[in-house]
């Protein structure tokens, strides 16, 4: 059965997984309602977990280096509260079956920012070329179909890796109507955005740095 985690987990973990994140923006990705959001945005901050700062008109939460001590301290202790140890074997074989489509998603953004040119050099994708930009977006949609048994698994032991198929399908839906911003523009709405929190939600929760 699916294991839902503590709402103080989800929030500390959604300031981690956005970098930088508002109110709004915790409580959308955390699940809570917004004033319970705000809530524990506070007591994380009266703990040194979080800090509030802005920049240009506007701000956003981010881990300090005690909230992200804690927030892997939570991970951690959230695994090893299951007695069977699947959910921990779960997280592994995810890891595992990730590092590939990872690879082939990163290509694939490259693709669609560079395209070779003359001389051996890259240019700038101008999306002039509908068969390139078409072959990227095909490669994406494949990578994302290859994802889709990887967070079957870990959602069907941590609840809170529910939702990434819908938002990677939503963002290259959009892609594929035109709105190139969504495959790797600024911000978690694009596919790269997306992709990006997911990496960062399955390396933390199996306990391993970037790079590993």
């Amino acid at each position: 059965m699916s294991r839902a985690s503590e709402p103080e987990l989800l929030v500390l973990h959604a300031v981690r997984v956005r970098g930088t994140a508002d109110d709004g923006a915790v409580a959308e990705r955390s699940g809570l309602a917004a004033e319970v959001a705000r809530e524990l945005l506070l007591d994380l901050e009266a703990f040194g977990h979080v800090t509030w700062a802005e920049f240009a008109g506007t701000g956003g939460w981010s881990l300090t280096g005690r909230g992200r001590a804690e927030d892997e301290r939570r991970l951690a202790a959230e695994l090893a509260a299951d007695p069977t140890g699947r959910a921990a074997a779960v997280v592994r074989e995810a890891v595992t079956a990730f590092d590939p489509l990872n690879a082939r998603l990163l290509r694939a953004c490259t693709d669609w920012q560079l395209r070779p040119a003359d001389g051996g050099r890259l240019d700038v994708n101008d999306h002039r070329d509908a068969s390139w930009d078409g072959r990227v977006l095909a490669e994406l949609a494949d990578v994302v179909d290859g994802v889709r048994p990887v967070l079957a698994g870990l959602a069907g032991e941590l609840a809170r890796f529910a939702g990434y198929d819908l938002r990677l399908d939503d963002a290259l839906a959009a892609a594929r109507a035109g709105d190139g911003a969504r495959v790797v523009g600024l911000g978690t709405a694009s596919v790269h955005g997306v992709w990006m929190e997911l990496h960062e939600d399955l390396l933390a929760t199996a306990g391993l740095p970037r790079g590993a």
